[in-house]
């Protein structure tokens, strides 16, 4: 049976895509730019500098666990639905959690925008999301609703509605809607990385280049130069000359060039390498994964919690309608900071808030990387504590201070 060919394109977007009914215009921005975004960071992911400081930010990154909760002024219940379930363990049939997040955050990282379909079955129900690689997007306007159109670069065009879309941004500055590109920035710095590495490049092949000068003392035809420096080289220049000795007569002189290639020294290395971890705001220990637990804290509050952040205001926004939103359903990403905390700073951990009831037998044993066990939601609560409206009841002391006389 022969197998039919079927377009990833449709298999993703099918018939679920908006077409305005009409003319639709760009949108205007308010600071004049063109709402247009178009793909950058082709060149700059084809560093390994850059590539390394991306991958450490996507990695981690793609380990934070979203959850569908739902928030009221009693209490937060956790909401175990289908579209947690999507979220945790396989948003589209292509991807995993990992996967699909780890691609976000590379896309969020190299083209400071990075926008994920939403896909509606045919009841209106959420069946997957799929992260969008479109070369270009164009903003549109119709009837007082924003479009955008997806130009990829097989020549397929698709345009869907903006609300309907997750939009996460990076130096989210002049323009209205889109991060700024890379490009101004990061380019100067890829340029220098590029010049050194093609130093390297060339001081590795000047070494094999030109070697020396055999300055014949007579007169030879072309011919007979060429055949006595074949000569020379065949007898003294290769590794069978063990001896690592040459002799010539009164007919040629042999010169030899010494060649030293000037290569950038590591300190001036490292100061390039460093203005590319700046920019992404990651340290080398932790691209390396060579770093402790301060290190660590401070990577996830600067890094990789600000995406957090962003996830799940715009995961929430865009999946919930206003009625569910007031009802306090909200999607957020959570991480287990301790997983990289000492054993000595677990323990402590534990020992502080245990006896006060803020960590269940099972949470513990989450902090300490143990599996859960059947009665672990049980919290544990030492008796040197008491509610503070029950202090004095605890203590025997009764009555009003006023009545003592």
């Amino acid at each position: 049976m022969a197998k039919k060919k079927r377009s990833l394109f449709n298999l993703i977007f099918g018939n679920n895509h908006i077409q305005p009914g009409g003319e639709a215009t760009q949108l205007k921005m308010l600071n004049g730019y063109m709402p247009v975004f178009s793909q950058f960071g082709n060149e700059a992911y084809s560093s390994d500098i850059v590539r390394a400081a991306v991958d450490a930010i996507a990695r981690n990154g793609a380990k934070l666990v979203p959850k569908h909760i739902r928030k009221t002024n009693e209490n937060v219940t956790a909401v175990h639905d289908n579209i947690e379930n999507l979220l945790q363990i396989q948003p589209n049939p292509f991807m995993d959690a990992y996967t699909f997040y780890y691609k976000v955050i590379t896309q969020l990282y190299i083209q400071n925008n990075s926008f994920i379909y939403i896909d509606y079955g045919d009841l209106g129900n959420i069946r997957g999301f799929y992260p969008i690689n479109a070369s270009t997007t164009e903003l549109l306007e119709y009837q007082g609703e924003i479009y955008a159109k997806f130009h990829f670069l097989g020549g397929q065009k698709i345009t869907l509605a903006y609300t309907e879309l997750i939009h996460l941004r990076r130096f989210f500055y002049k323009n209205d809607f889109y991060g700024e590109p890379n490009d101004h920035a990061l380019y100067p710095t890829l340029e220098l990385i590029n010049t050194t590495d093609q130093g390297i490049i060339n001081a590795v092949k000047s070494s094999a280049f030109l070697r020396g000068l055999l300055k014949f003392t007579t007169t030879l035809r072309q011919e007979d130069m060429t055949k006595q420096k074949n000569k020379f080289m065949e007898e003294y220049m290769n590794i069978n000359n063990s001896g690592g000795v040459a002799a010539t007569d009164a007919k040629a002189d042999y010169i030899p060039l010494n060649s030293e290639p000037k290569l950038i020294n590591s300190p001036q290395m490292d100061l390039i390498e460093q203005k590319v971890y700046k920019y992404f705001g990651v340290s080398k220990e932790i691209v390396m994964s060579n770093y402790d637990e301060n290190q660590w804290n401070a990577f996830y509050e600067s890094v990789i919690e600000p995406i957090a952040i962003q996830m799940s205001l715009q995961f929430t926004s865009k999946i919930f309608s206003p009625r569910e939103k007031g009802f306090g359903n909200e999607i957020i990403f959570e991480s287990n900071r301790l997983a990289y905390a000492s054993n000595r700073t677990k323990t402590l951990l534990i020992q502080q808030l245990m006896p006060m009831g803020v960590l269940s037998i099972n949470e513990a044993r989450e902090i300490l990387n143990m599996a859960p066990v059947e009665d672990g939601d049980k919290r544990i609560v030492s008796l040197n504590y008491v509610s503070a409206d029950k202090a004095d009841k605890y203590q025997g002391v009764e009555g009003d201070d006023n009545n003592d006389n």
